[in-house]
């Protein structure tokens, strides 16, 4: 099963070796990986996103937590939450499939975000679903470059940094 977990770590050189090389040497596999600064600029959130059965997922929780680096981590999965991605697509842009890219974009509520003589790159936001449809839609006009973001998510009305940096707090 797909799992998505929220890590906040300590916004400090080295902390995203220490969670990757966590997740190699131990044999688990990251489907996508997002790090980006909190409201508190000495704290960032990683948006993990991996595979296991329930088994795996709490090895990977109690090993996050063992770093100490990390003040929170969530697995998010089975709470109400909030997930987007983005992903930047260029496609061929012949004057007969233009129309076509620009109908499919207003479709998926993306935009245009460059054009060019003979590309266009759109941009799309949503949840993963809504990204890979896309995807699936525009391959057929002509793909040529893709680029995603990976997944970002936030739980829905709890808020998660409960804790000051350097200290743990595994929400318990």
């Amino acid at each position: 099963m797909r799992h998505t977990i929220s890590v906040l770590v300590e916004n400090r050189f080295g902390v995203l070796s220490r969670i990757a090389g966590l997740f190699s040497g131990r044999g688990f596999n990251i489907e996508s990986l997002t790090v980006g600064p909190t409201e508190d600029p000495s704290v960032s959130r990683m948006t993990i996103v991996t595979r296991g059965d329930n088994k795996i997922i709490e090895q990977i929780n109690k090993q996050l937590n063992k770093l100490i680096d990390v003040i929170r981590v969530r697995d998010v999965t089975s709470e109400t939450y909030v997930d987007r991605e983005m992903m930047l697509v260029k496609v061929n842009a012949t004057e007969k499939n233009r129309p076509e890219i620009l109908r499919m974009t207003e479709i998926f509520r993306g935009k245009v975000v460059d054009v060019c003589p003979k590309t266009y790159t759109v941009e799309i936001t949503g949840s993963t679903e809504k990204v890979e449809a896309f995807l699936e839609m525009i391959k057929p006009l002509g793909l040529q470059e893709v680029a995603r973001t990976g997944k970002i998510a936030l739980s829905r009305g709890v808020r998660m940094l409960t804790a000051k940096p350097g200290t743990k707090n595994n929400g318990k």
